[in-house]
């Protein structure tokens, strides 16, 4: 809801506070004082088209800022939060700026934001019917959710069953059509992992076997050297039988330990190189051991030299197609098997689909026509009932009606097309709403028609620009009646020059202007009960003394007064 509006800079406007209320709430005032810029300034808040020639001469830029309380936890509430907006207390302020040379910028919530996105949150917030605004129930998606909640809760249900199928049905869909497209795909991929997967299970790799070939084949290329080189060692530490000279490195160091052994006695820290030169000495004796048992397992074998080497080959041509190592190589394969097994088993899944998306379709089928046909009984109801409200709106002889047109594709709301059409008189076809009405005529069609809908689509802030244009008399006490109905389920803010219209109003807004020089400066002012005898007395005979006139103004407002949602201002 609206709370606060101000309006700088704007046509006639200088400066210009709206507080505002819930209930009817209408604005009034002599032509030329800026009646019109109210609306504009409210079009402009809510994303409307912005038009430099609005703003005011001399002021630079036209400023509109709003205050607005949003529900916490709904539509409107998450995406200004998701947007990086603030909201406060459940307050949400918004403002746009037009400048002179045409630049418009708006803000959200403390941030700066898209025109656009304005736009967005003005379908949950208001609903602006003027003769120049864009009409939120002009827009045929809106036309159709509106009847559906109109509807009611059967075609709440109906809707949700067809909702289910028809997610459903465009998975199914879109998962067979893949399918289908990607065969030949499908199939070559299948016969190259097939022929991979055989590949290297005729080699038969084993987890780390080029690791263990690739010593094998090291050790088994250099066999003669490291034979030599082992026995050489031994001899150099343990001797060779053959020679009659001990100059080996354990009889040096046996010669060494019986040095030491004989004087250890004497000096710890001697004893300790001792100790050492023994452990030295058992290292040597295990080293020689394992230097003689090395060089008699050496053996030069050209036979298993050229198996190995063979064996290698195979496995380096399975590294180079299926990765770097056997490891590698064996974790493709089995990755390659399962997707082998999926793609395998797809054509089974195709049939399959298919058949749910047959079974699929036949549900949609069902569920669409009893969307229809809830829709169409809907549609009655609410023609009638519009019709009815027209009657008493001086628009005896016009008829709205709804066409629904069902289509072959189905979309998320079923088939249907839903378009409100206005026939002014019998003998004029239904037309489009806005190409069958004049603007007043369509103010007042909207009006009649938010009153059938109140409700049933729930929008906290309805704005009328000259919805009483062309009428008077009873004509204009049921506009006003109905306004107040309207207004005991959302707020209302109608701009009006008729004293029964607005003698309806919970709260009543007054533009006054004065004229200082060449320019003309308009405010607004809150009128309380006296101030709205003057003001409806001036709106009667032009005249804010004449008695009569307050007598006929004290009349209106008490007549009107059984009507009002909340106490009289």
């Amino acid at each position: 809801m609206l709370e606060e509006v101000r309006i700088k800079g704007l046509g006639v406007i200088d400066d210009a506070v709206l507080e505002l209320s819930p209930g009817l709430t209408v604005v009034t005032g002599e032509t030329g004082a800026g009646k019109t810029m109210v609306v504009t300034g409210l079009g402009l808040l809510f994303g409307g088209r912005a038009d430099p020639q609005r703003v005011r001469p001399g002021a630079g830029r036209a400023i509109v800022e709003g205050r607005l309380t949003v529900p916490d936890g709904g539509r409107v509430a998450t995406r200004v939060l998701d947007a990086g907006g603030d909201i406060e207390d459940d307050v949400l302020i918004l403002t746009r700026a037009v400048s002179a040379e045409g630049r418009s910028r708006a803000t959200m919530g403390g941030r700066s934001a898209p025109v656009s996105l304005l736009a967005y949150l003005a379908d949950d917030l208001v609903a602006v019917h003027g003769q120049s605004d864009q009409q939120r129930l002009l827009r045929t998606d809106r036309q159709r959710s509106a009847l559906d909640r109109f509807a009611g809760e059967a075609l709440h249900k109906a809707l949700k069953q067809y909702s289910a199928a028809y997610r459903r049905h465009r998975e199914v869909t879109a998962e067979l059509e893949e399918l289908v497209e990607r065969a030949r795909e499908r199939t070559q991929e299948a016969d190259m992992l097939r022929f991979g997967v055989e590949e290297i299970t005729a080699a038969e790799p084993q987890p780390g076997e080029d690791a263990e070939l690739l010593a094998e084949e090291t050790r088994l290329a250099h066999a003669d050297g490291l034979r030599v080189a082992a026995t050489t060692a031994h001899e150099a530490l343990a001797g060779d039988p053959a020679s009659d000279v001990e100059v080996d490195v354990a009889a040096l160091l046996s010669a060494a330990r019986q040095a030491v052994s004989a004087v250890r006695e004497h000096d710890p820290e001697l004893a300790s190189i001792g100790d050492r030169l023994d452990e030295a000495s058992y290292i040597l004796t295990d080293a020689a051991t394992e230097l003689a048992s090395y060089a008699e397992s050496v053996d030069a074998d050209p036979a298993r030299l050229a198996a190995v080497q063979e064996r290698r080959a195979l496995l380096t041509q399975l590294s180079r197609k299926y990765g770097a190592t056997t490891d590698d190589v064996l974790a493709w394969a089995e990755n390659a098997a399962k997707r082998l097994a999926n793609l395998e088993g797809d054509d089974e899944r195709i049939e399959s689909l298919r058949v749910e998306a047959e079974d699929l379709h036949e549900r949609l089928e069902a569920c669409a026509h009893e969307l229809t046909r809830i829709r169409t009984e809907a549609a009655e109801r609410f023609g009638s009932a519009v019709t009815e409200e027209l009657t008493a709106l001086a628009m005896p002889h016009a008829r709205v009606s709804v066409r629904i047109q069902t289509g072959e594709e189905f979309g998320q709301h079923g088939r249907d097309e839903v378009e409100l059409l206005l026939a002014p008189h019998p003998s004029s076809p239904p037309l489009a709403l806005h190409k069958g009405a004049s603007g007043g005529e369509l103010s007042r069609v909207m009006l009649a028609i938010e009153v059938v809908f109140a409700g049933a689509d729930p929008v906290p802030t309805f704005v009328f620009d000259e919805v009483d244009a062309g009428v008077g008399g009873k004509a204009a006490v049921e506009i006003g009646r109905r306004l107040a109905r309207l207004a005991q389920r959302a707020q209302v803010i109608v701009v009006t020059h008729l004293p029964q219209v607005a003698a309806f109003a919970d709260t009543h807004l007054v533009v006054e202007k004065s004229t200082e020089g060449l320019v003309t400066e308009s405010g607004v002012v809150r009128l309380d009960r006296g101030g709205r005898v003057r003001e409806l007395s001036r709106m009667l005979a032009g005249l804010e003394d004449s008695e009569l006139g307050r007598a006929h103004a004290e009349e209106l407002l008490s007549n009107a007064d059984p009507e009002r949602a909340y106490p009289a201002a």
